[in-house]
């Protein structure tokens, strides 16, 4: 069974361009993490997370070569996916475990905030894209891909009931939760990997070391 393999280099990208949308996504990200780390008000800094997620979703998009009809279908199904995954575990507890979420992320649909469908979008794009310059096939890349999204929740759950984006029954972060990202990341990752559009942007690894060290170092606060 082969999948394809879009992983040509994408078209030369304005180093101006690129070098800006760094630098914005470098100062949106130390604004917050010095607002929430050290402010008398987190509170201010916490109204401007979903501003954050639709500016990196929207330079990433800008970056990415090949925008064309087969790549939004990719980011429609992901996000489909995501969602109907937080509306069962939301409200049945059949998927990563008991849990509600905060208002930190916005508006919700039965009880899941539709910006967290827009989350497994970009952390599936990210380590995807990632794991997509790596000289090994496939099955490989799914994989990479799915470890990297799985990372990425590992850094985030400690400080996530702290800012109000979810919180756990109990307070506990079950083992059930790592378990079932891992599975849903996988079939999100080998979608992403079978759908045919280039598997290159030049900010993809600055948004997801970034947003890595964003979240890792705030628990350490």
């Amino acid at each position: 069974m082969t999948f394809p393999d879009t992983v040509a280099p994408a078209a030369a990208v304005s180093t101006s361009r690129l070098r800006l949308a760094q630098g914005v996504v470098l100062l949106f990200h130390l604004t917050g993490f010095l607002g929430l780390a050290f402010s008398d008000d987190p509170a201010f800094y916490l109204r401007y997370t979903p501003l954050t997620l639709l500016l990196s979703a929207g330079l990433l998009a800008a970056f990415q070569p090949g925008r064309g009809l087969v790549f939004w279908l990719f980011v429609g199904q992901t996000f489909l996916l995501g969602m109907v995954a937080e509306i069962v575990g939301t409200n049945y507890g059949v998927l990563f475990g008991h849990y509600t979420y905060g208002a930190t992320l916005g508006p919700q649909y039965l009880n899941a905030p539709w910006l967290i469908g827009l989350n497994w979008v970009l952390v599936t794009y990210l380590a995807g894209t990632l794991a997509a310059y790596l000289p090994v096939g496939w099955p490989w890349r799914v994989l990479v891909g799915a470890v990297l999204m799985v990372g990425f929740d590992l850094c985030v759950e400690p400080v996530a009931g702290r800012y109000d984006f979810w919180h756990w029954a109990g307070e506990v972060i079950p083992r059930t939760n790592f378990r079932d990202w891992f599975l849903l990341a996988l079939v999100l990752q080998l979608l992403f990997v079978r759908t045919p559009f280039p598997k290159r942007n030049p900010l993809a690894p600055l948004v997801y070391l970034t947003q890595v060290l964003f979240f890792f170092l705030l628990g350490w606060r």
